[in-house]
């Protein structure tokens, strides 16, 4: 896609500070880092968010991650990585290429998990029912 950011960093046509690459994917430094070392993943082929992902793209993808990830916890001497995606508009997503988050994490760096809640009463198995449903569709 011609007018995607992620599209014209793939293509060379805007900078980025990349960290790795293969045949089907491209690392980069998030420009707005939470912590020093946060990385984003993006699939070289154009498709908007986890729903429209092909599944060999999908597979590249979580793969250049984990790889991506060893290399974050070793070089940085990360407690640990968050690993995250935004999908669509309302969830966050700000670029319309899917990509992955690869956050450093540190002892004491004072960031939270997202909320947490517990299912009311009856409510857990109905939510768990339409998921099956939709799976088998």
């Amino acid at each position: 896609m011609s007018d995607c950011i992620f599209c014209k960093i793939i293509r060379g046509e805007l900078p980025s500070y990349k960290v790795y690459e293969d045949e089907h994917t491209l690392a980069f430094l998030d420009i707005k880092p939470v912590n020093a070392g946060h990385t984003l993943v993006v699939p070289k082929k154009h498709s908007h968010n986890i729903f429209d992902i092909a599944p060999e793209d999908w597979a590249a993808l979580a793969e250049a991650a984990r790889v991506i990830s060893i290399a974050i916890e070793r070089a940085l001497k990360a407690d640990g990585v968050n690993i995250a995606m935004n999908n669509r508009e309302h969830a966050g997503q700000i670029v319309d290429h899917p990509h992955l988050h690869i956050i450093p994490r540190f002892k004491g760096d004072g960031l939270k998990l997202m909320p947490q809640r517990s299912y009311a009463d009856n409510e857990a198995e109905p939510v768990a029912e339409k998921i099956r449903a939709a799976i088998k569709s």
